[in-house]
């Protein structure tokens, strides 16, 4: 069967589309606080440690942002491929002047810019995995474990999938009445509404192929930390 073209790239460097999603960022990130924080609190480092992390698929950089705020003494580098998401990142990232960097990098290639240092003290990933077939997955997983140091935790905040339709028609019921507004765009959406939404599930995957691919990479400690309905959190560490 021929693949259909990739849109991803499409989609993310538009600016009319990024001005879009930066306009319904701050109801989006006021709905993953608390996700952000509880991940930034799943690094496990004192209040006081000094430590570099990787933010990739940063966008903005919501998660950076969270992490910075919990442990004052870390750096962050911000790895996007959008010029448009990096650029509205910085005016997000202000507050964290001298603490972080955006570096242009694509998770859909294997070539990672020298800019990202060869060891991480602890890699995150925040609801931009799902938009890589599964073969990219597989290998994004294994590229970041030989990035992290002995010891160095990765976490990833994504959605995930199920084959069963009644557990989907229960996550679609509940997502619908705490949030009418998307529900409507769900189900009668605008052209650009439509294109975003089938570039969002159309690699998202069940949550057991996901953790695999993290004991195939060679991660201990692998568990589920969080999850709501389709939304998870999961991670692992590379062993010493």
């Amino acid at each position: 069967m021929e693949q259909s073209p990739d849109t991803n790239a499409a989609i993310w460097q538009s600016e009319e589309i990024v001005q879009t999603w930066v306009a319904e960022a701050a109801e989006h990130e006021r709905k993953r606080a608390a996700q952000r924080q509880f991940m930034a609190a799943l690094l496990p480092f004192g209040e006081q440690d000094a430590f570099t992390f990787l933010d990739l698929g940063a966008g903005t950089g919501a998660a950076s942002r969270a992490i910075l705020g919990l442990h004052p003494r870390s750096t962050a580098i911000l790895a996007d491929f959008s010029s448009e998401m990096m650029g509205a990142g910085e005016q997000e990232m202000q507050p964290f002047a001298g603490r972080y960097r955006y570096v242009d990098f694509d998770m859909s290639t294997g070539q990672w810019p020298a800019a990202i240092p060869a060891t991480l003290d602890a890699v995150v990933t925040s609801m931009c995995v799902h938009h890589l077939p599964d073969e990219r997955k597989q290998g994004l997983f294994a590229e970041i474990f030989d990035h992290l140091v002995p010891g160095g935790w990765y976490f990833n905040y994504d959605p995930v999938s199920t084959g069963d339709r009644d557990v989907e028609a229960t996550w679609e019921r509940v997502n619908d009445r705490e949030n009418p507004a998307a529900a409507v765009k769900r189900l009668h959406p605008t052209p650009q509404q439509r294109a975003r939404y089938e570039n969002h599930v159309r690699y998202i995957i069940p949550l057991d192929r996901q953790l695999e691919y993290l004991r195939s990479a060679g991660f201990l400690g692998i568990d589920v930390y969080w999850k709501r309905l389709e939304n998870v959190i999961y991670g692992g560490y590379r062993p010493g």
